[in-house]
């Protein structure tokens, strides 16, 4: 159908073209020109090629994979694979900052973990895709759910017990949750 179209257009450019007249022939040639509907390499993608690439995680944890890890394994973790750019307690470098409790209005160029995210289970999405910055996708589920206690744990918002995973990572309620509104628009032209 697009080489049907390609050839016909070409026709009608070609005839509308300073003394020149199109022929048959020259709208097989054009239609010889396209490319193929198909290229004949490659293979649909199976359901377990899509799985691997399928990493998002939703506010209610669907999407959390199996594992867990606590504050003190997350303690290790974190000086070993993100103390060099959020410092040793993630307080020191104000644009890099994870831990602070002031209420974010406060200090618009601290929003941080402990008064700005509103779901943990959006940490784990974040640092799976984008942390460490040097090695993205590089920590193990175990390592990712450790980090994320000790993170919650230097905001307050966790125990130094705790222990995360795709259970009780959902479970934390975040200091800010409250401050966000569901964006339950459903499109069209009405904007609230």
């Amino acid at each position: 159908m697009i080489r049907a179209a390609s050839a016909a257009l070409m026709l009608i450019v070609a005839a509308c073209g300073p003394g020149a007249s199109a022929s048959p022939d020259d709208a097989a040639a054009a239609a010889a020109e396209q490319p193929p509907d198909r290229f004949g390499f490659g293979s649909p993608a199976e359901a377990a090629q899509i799985g691997a690439w399928d990493i998002d995680v939703r506010p209610d944890g669907q999407g959390l994979p199996a594992g867990q890890g606590s504050v003190s394994e997350g303690e290790a973790v974190y000086l070993r694979r993100c103390a060099q750019c959020h410092g040793p307690t993630g307080t020191e470098v104000s644009a890099l900052r994870l831990v602070g409790t002031q209420p974010w209005e406060d200090f618009p160029a601290s929003r941080t973990v402990g008064n700005y995210w509103p779901y943990a289970t959006t940490l784990y999405d974040y640092v799976v895709r984008a942390m460490p910055q040097d090695a993205p996708g590089s920590l193990t589920a175990n390592e990712t759910y450790a980090v994320i206690a000790y993170v919650l744990h230097l905001n307050e918002i966790v125990p130094a017990d705790a222990v995360m995973d795709a259970t009780t990572l959902p479970a934390v309620q975040m200091p800010a949750r409250d401050r966000f509104v569901p964006d339950d628009r459903t499109g069209g032209p009405t904007i609230r």
